[in-house]
């Protein structure tokens, strides 16, 4: 059997998304709350890491692929990179807020481009832990006991 008990695999399915949620929230939000891109990121990451440490490895992998997630990880960093980009080239009309005409202090469409560099930082960084946390659990050594020796 793969993973763990029925216990915690059945808790693992119901926190995953709650965790998942979370994480968005705090990427979303990170400009009027303690977090942002990559304190979000972590927290997506973990949702992935507690599915496989509940189910195993293989149904992580299942859920989001090895390409997906490299793929995730790329669109992170050239979503970012084309801010900076952007910001570089158009200067200061585009860092300013564009939606001074709906903006309102601490509200979610009141600081102009923070929210797409969160969202990009959050993928970036969600993306690479997955990445090397699958990494890490490929390569350990099997340390199984019905092994006859």
């Amino acid at each position: 059997m793969k993973g763990m008990t029925v216990i915690v695999k059945t808790v693992a399915s119901w926190v995953k998304v709650l965790i998942f949620l979370f994480g968005i929230n705090i990427i979303i939000f990170g400009h009027l709350t303690p977090g942002g891109g990559f304190a979000g990121g972590v927290i997506l990451d973990s949702s992935y890491v507690l599915l496989m440490l509940a189910f195993g490895r293989e149904f992580a992998e299942k859920n989001l692929s090895l390409p997906t997630a490299s793929k995730l990880d790329c669109l992170g960093a050239f979503l970012f990179a084309l801010i900076a980009i952007l910001g570089f080239a158009f200067g200061g009309i585009f860092f300013v807020n564009y939606l001074v005409k709906y903006s309102q202090p601490l509200r979610l469409i009141s600081a102009g481009t923070i929210p797409l560099s969160n969202i990009a930082i959050g993928l970036k960084v969600g993306a690479s832990l997955f990445l090397v946390i699958l990494t890490l659990s490929t390569f350990r050594p099997d340390i199984s006991t019905d092994k006859k020796e």
